[in-house]
């Protein structure tokens, strides 16, 4: 009679390593929850601020059906190019990469970029991580004449706007050099 227990008592007891390792749950339930949360967070914080456009001056011109760009090599991030032409092209704005201003007799306009980075740990991350701490985007016709400028806010006390991708934080900026208004519109 007590030879079934025993024998079921072994078994758990003989197979709980196995049932540890294929646990679905964590020895550490509130770290997990903080795991969790931090990546919820991150998530959250990268979209939902990622900065405004500031400081724009718009002068009349022509509207800007295309538009060369002049390649800054001294700007530290790696997909600004990708992104401000995503960005004109959501603008109805058609664009071209130069390497210099060699072929001003092609382009009515050129657009002009310079970004600079800095270093911080995102929101409950463990690693310095880049990010676009400036950018500056100004417009100007064949005659070396600024039709428009305007510069990139990460906006916000703690500038959570920092961790937003480099295309969000230019959408408002190319919208404010294109249209001269700084409020996005979404």
């Amino acid at each position: 009679m007590y030879a079934r227990p025993l024998s079921i008592l072994a078994a758990l007891t003989l197979s709980s390593p196995l049932l540890t390792a294929c646990s679905v749950f964590s020895p550490h339930p509130l770290w997990e929850l903080a795991k969790a949360s931090g990546a919820t967070v991150t998530a959250a914080v990268s979209t939902a601020a990622p900065g405004k456009a500031i400081n724009t001056v718009y002068h009349l011109h022509p509207p800007v059906r295309s538009v060369c760009i002049e390649f800054n090599p001294n700007t530290q991030v790696p997909d600004i190019l990708p992104a401000l032409q995503i960005e004109l092209k959501a603008q109805r704005v058609e664009s071209r990469v130069y390497e210099t201003r060699s072929a001003t007799g092609l382009c009515k306009f050129w657009l002009r970029y310079s970004a600079y980075t800095g270093l911080d740990i995102p929101p409950l991350g463990g690693d310095y991580k880049p990010y676009i701490q400036q950018a500056t985007l100004t417009l100007w016709n064949g005659s070396e004449q600024i039709l428009a400028s305007s510069h990139y806010d990460p906006g916000g006390p703690f500038g959570i706007g920092k961790w937003a991708s480099t295309r969000a934080k230019l959408a408002p900026v190319v919208q404010a050099l294109i249209t001269g208004d700084e409020n996005i519109k979404e």
